[in-house]
């Protein structure tokens, strides 16, 4: 890194916000998974929107590359710089502030560097509920939340961070401040700018604050783990359940035995909540008598739409039942490295879906494991495949393109998405030349010129 740089950053920021030793580097330098490394001149950490506008003002000036991040969850890569060393990080988690809550218009003002359940706390704490809520809860930020559109397991009722958002703060890419941060359910002046940035990734903008929807706090939740005998049987379960208690059904999981037993395998005090089965659905209802879903559940199990299954009788097992379903990622990491799928289909084709996506790879690629579990309720399934074996796994995964084509294609045959939750990011950003048209991606590259003629916010993600 040039003097000038540095030292333009260090007065931005103060030099013990401008890292540059490669050990303090090093944890910016590589994503979640471990499958993407980068490098960079420095990792800049500001501690509010002036600093983050001044940093992308000199970084303009000199044509240095910006990458933002939050906290680093990502699983395609998108926060990780590439391998030229140009860049600088821009790390946000200095910018972990609650600006306000409005109990009355039930919303909350964020930084963006505030960890997700830090804003859920902080909604409980005004007896509201932030409804956005994910397996990395703990360490990603809401900035990458509505950096990649995040979803989660309550998009069946509250939607995904597009729905949830009101209003944005964002720092462009000539390091002008647009101030976005109104909390109105109504606003017809135009475009809707807030729009473009979520879900970009931060190549449009950076995102410095958002104006949050809250909800009433449930007062009752009742969380099931049901054994059902297909994605067909999931299907079904789900339309029948939403027949009966429409919006008071808030989750509604599937989660296949082959990842159950990569989380009873390798995550510690994991126990197996009722008997084996092919496949389990983790559902959630909010509001509804705990009498009404067990009788509900009762006809289910008479009618043999379920086979077996149990309700939590307090909070405490229904977090249990809730971690089996949230570290089957972080239990199939622990076996190796895996080709991702975070995909979409309508929910009437999900079964379709896994028939046609399992066969295929089965055939081309015997003995392969497939890994599925995800959002039912809402056509989202994440599918990750690998082999058993670490060695056949290590050449398996140098078939990668192979792989993403043959599941790729099952989903755009079914009208559905090559992403649902986690982004384009490195990971998919060739694919999507596959799948999106000529069209679309025109368009898209027009936003992108228009907003960072430059090419300096987070280059090589998305296009």
């Amino acid at each position: 890194m040039s003097e000038r740089l540095a030292a333009q950053l260090a007065k931005a920021v103060g030099a013990p916000n401008v890292l540059t030793d490669p050990a303090e580097l090093a944890p910016f330098l590589t994503d979640w998974r471990g499958r993407y490394r980068g490098a960079a001149q420095c990792i800049v950490r500001p501690a509010n929107t002036a600093e983050v506008a001044a940093v992308v003002k000199i970084c303009a000036e000199t044509q240095t590359p910006i990458v933002p991040q939050g906290g680093n969850t990502s699983l395609c890569g998108a926060a990780t710089p590439d391998g030229t060393g140009r860049a600088v990080v821009l790390s946000l988690g200095r910018l972990n502030r609650i600006l306000a809550v409005d109990r009355q218009n039930n919303t909350i003002s964020v930084e963006a560097g505030c960890l997700l359940a830090a804003v859920q706390e902080a909604a409980r704490a005004a007896d509201r509920l932030f409804p956005l809520a994910l397996a990395s809860e703990g360490t990603c930020q809401i900035g990458g939340n509505l950096s990649t559109n995040a979803g989660g397991v309550q998009v069946l009722r509250y939607g995904n961070t597009r729905e949830l958002t009101l209003g944005l703060e964002v720092v462009l890419a000539n390091g002008e401040i647009w101030d976005g941060m109104r909390g109105l359910r109504k606003d017809n002046t135009g475009y809707d700018l807030k729009q473009l940035f979520i879900g970009a990734e931060g190549t449009l903008g950076i995102i410095t604050a958002a104006v949050l929807k809250l909800f009433p706090l449930p007062r009752t939740q009742t969380t099931c783990w049901l054994n059902v005998a297909s994605p067909s049987a999931a299907v079904d379960l789900l339309n029948l359940a939403k027949t009966v208690f429409d919006a008071q059904l808030t989750a509604f999981e599937l989660v296949s035995e082959t990842a159950l037993g990569l989380v009873l395998k390798n995550i510690p005090d994991s126990t197996r909540p009722a008997a084996a089965s092919p496949w389990y659905v983790l559902a959630e209802f909010s509001e509804a008598a705990p009498a009404a879903v067990e009788s509900w559940l009762a006809k289910q199990l008479a009618s043999g739409a379920v086979a077996d299954g149990v309700i939590a009788q307090s909070a405490a097992q229904a977090k249990k039942l809730w971690a089996l379903r949230e570290n089957i990622s972080e239990a199939q990491k622990i076996e190796g490295i895996s080709i991702k799928h975070d995909v979409a289909v309508p929910v009437s084709r999900l079964p379709a879906f896994l028939e046609r996506a399992d066969a295929a790879l089965a055939s081309a690629f015997p003995g392969i494991r497939v890994v599925a579990f995800g959002h039912v309720g809402d056509g989202n399934l994440h599918y990750n495949l690998s082999k058993a074996d670490a060695q056949q796994n290590t050449a398996f995964i140098d078939s990668q393109p192979a792989v993403n084509q043959i599941v790729h294609d099952a989903v755009h045959a079914l009208n559905g998405s090559i992403s649902a939750e986690h982004g384009i990011g490195q990971l998919k950003r060739d694919e999507l030349l596959r799948y999106k048209s000529p069209v679309e991606m025109a368009l898209m590259r027009s936003v992108k010129q228009a907003l960072d003629p430059q090419g300096l916010l987070n280059p090589g993600k998305i296009l």
